[in-house]
């Protein structure tokens, strides 16, 4: 035996026996076989599946960068705009982080979006996955919070001045809205206080409670095993072994197949924050290269854009408290889908047209309410609002009828799935 072998298996034995010492005291390869190499998925995942795992890498993306750019931040009214511009300027590497930050924090959102558009198209949210469901809202709920909070400790105009919008819709809550404002706050206006507890949240609080919550998600994903295009629960036919024959182990099949998406999604990611950082204004707001100043008003003031679908139902309304209420039932009816959806089968493939109706009319009211959201609020953009926030509405409110009368076809008892 030559001498590499000999190191080879030398090595190899001495792997092994680090990998016994720590299986003793920690299940090591017990959660790997049940988390990943054993854990069957249904063969016939197609490419929006990849959006999850993505979602996985945007959040590491976000912790990391988020990490080394409190190292160089003051969170104070006097130097936090002042900070950002030494991170950007002055700092080794700094200008790329802070853009890899800003741009993680939209493409957070996009592939969120995503993710929840192929729960939306499959019926991933429909029994027995329900408590799945309500654990990815909650994650999107701590992740609009987090957002929320980050947008202002920049110090610029339009985070100052939009931070000043958002928190005076809690004014509209009759009888504790003006207490609630100051609570929220810290102040009576936006101050140093409110930039040092936003920080606190945005930097401490929200990512400790992403963490456990996208924890939860998984425990609970592969408690129920993952959906498919064709809705088929694939733990109802299993082979001798106990193995379901329609699934195939996640790793290495969709490890590596997931690597390619997000060898893609890299490309577009630097692509973006290389050549467009700021994305014309709606990753980055030009209004945002000013430092705060209380006494002068963006031109036109707006949240960024993965909010704007909300705030534009909110400006369609001309009652600032109905606005606000509304706005905020258009945000919370995602949670009740799986009690709102009658339907007899989950993946579109075998709806009838009257879902798929509803379901292409939703996404489109909410890509023109995201654009209407952006806009001035001229007469023209609010009518057009308020057609598109009934569109929004009628999926949900109108979806225990619909679901409930639409024609479906036959579901398979196998998953369908063709080889490459």
């Amino acid at each position: 035996m030559s001498s590499t072998s000999q190191t080879v298996k030398a090595g190899g034995g001495r792997l092994a026996a680090l990998t016994a010492w720590i299986d003793a005291r920690f299940p090591m390869t017990k959660l790997w076989k049940e988390q990943v190499s054993e854990y069957y998925a249904p063969k016939n995942m197609n490419f929006w599946y990849f959006f999850g795992s993505l979602a996985m890498l945007v959040l590491v993306i976000q912790i990391l960068t988020g990490i080394f750019l409190t190292m160089n931040y003051k969170p104070s009214a006097a130097e936090a705009f002042g900070s950002v511009e030494y991170i950007m300027r002055d700092v080794n590497w700094g200008w790329l982080i802070r853009y890899m930050h800003s741009t993680g924090a939209s493409a957070f959102f996009i592939v969120v979006y995503l993710h929840m558009f192929r729960g939306l198209l499959y019926g991933s949210y429909q029994k027995p996955r329900e408590l799945l469901w309500i654990f990815g809202m909650l994650i999107y709920f701590a992740l609009m919070g987090e957002a929320f909070f980050g947008y202002l400790l920049p110090w610029g105009n339009m985070s100052y001045w939009g931070a000043q919008v958002i928190v005076s819709l809690f004014g509209a809550i009759p009888y504790v809205g003006d207490s609630l404002m100051e609570w929220i706050r810290g102040d009576f206006y936006i101050s140093d206080v409110t930039l040092n507890r936003f920080f606190a949240l945005h930097v401490v609080a929200l990512p400790i409670a992403l963490i456990f919550l996208v924890i939860a998600h998984l425990m609970a994903l592969h408690e129920v095993g993952s959906n498919n295009p064709d809705g088929v629960e694939i733990k109802k036919v299993k082979g001798p072994d106990g193995i379901p024959l329609d699934g195939i182990a996640f790793h290495p099949y969709y490890t590596v197949k997931d690597i390619v998406g997000v060898g893609v999604f890299l490309i577009a990611f630097c692509l973006i924050i290389f050549y467009a950082p700021t994305m014309g204004g709606y990753f980055l707001e030009r209004a945002n290269f000013e430092p705060a100043n209380a006494l002068q008003t963006p031109p036109h003031i707006a949240p960024v854009w993965y909010f704007t679908p909300f705030y534009a139902i909110l400006r369609s309304v001309p009652s600032k408290p109905m606005g606000a209420a509304l706005m905020g039932i258009a945000v919370l009816l995602f949670v009740f889908l799986p009690w709102l959806d009658r339907g007899k089968v989950k993946s579109i493939r075998y709806r009838g047209p009257i879902f798929k109706f509803f379901i292409i009319a939703f996404a489109i009211s909410f890509l023109a309410l995201g654009y209407l959201g952006t806009q001035p609020a001229t007469p023209t953009y609010t009518t057009a609002a308020r057609v598109f926030a009934v569109v929004y509405f009628a999926f949900f409110l109108l979806m225990p009828w619909y679901t409930s009368i639409d024609k479906t076809k036959p579901v398979p008892t196998r998953v369908t799935y063709h080889a490459h």
